[in-house]
């Protein structure tokens, strides 16, 4: 007798992580006319993401580290590393050791990348208008997410 699977605790669409992966893949790809646009990777995209954000939050550059990149960004440095390298030889951001403790890497920004940010933003906020789901719903789901993730990981690491 075979079992009934679209009532078991392991069918596929009864998984949260499967929703949360399918929802996370069709985000990522709403977002790709825009990093085809601009040249760049979603996981790059990411990282412009923070550094604008420091920036217009005037946060030291000496905080602007790539260890405080990966622990923001849930990103290792065997995954940053790399990522960072491929930025800095399309001119977005600048690489340099910090003087006062050499083993200690700060990223800043180029005016390559700085000069994204705008048109980030206009992508974004066209691409926003053009959504069908309300924007009530959206921040609804972004503050139960951000809550999930604080019950899934309450220290805060992966």
């Amino acid at each position: 007798m075979e079992e009934d699977t679209s009532r078991s605790d392991l069918a596929l669409d009864r998984q949260l992580c499967f929703a949360l992966y399918a929802c996370s893949r069709a985000m990522i790809r709403a977002y790709q006319p825009m990093l085809r646009e601009l040249g760049i990777t979603y996981p790059q995209y990411l990282v412009l993401l923070l550094l604008w954000q420091w920036d217009q939050d005037g946060r030291p550059v000496s905080e602007w580290t790539v260890s405080a990149l990966g622990a923001r960004l849930m990103l290792d440095s065997g995954t940053l590393t790399p990522l960072l390298k491929r930025m800095e030889k399309q001119g977005l951001v600048s690489r340099r050791r910090w003087e006062s403790d050499e083993r200690v890497t700060l990223v800043g920004l180029t005016e390559g990348g700085l000069a994204l940010r705008p048109k980030a933003q206009a992508w974004r906020d066209r691409a926003l208008g053009e959504l069908a789901v309300p924007a009530e719903r959206l921040s609804a789901l972004h503050r139960e997410l951000w809550l999930l993730l604080d019950e899934l990981q309450p220290d805060g690491k992966i």
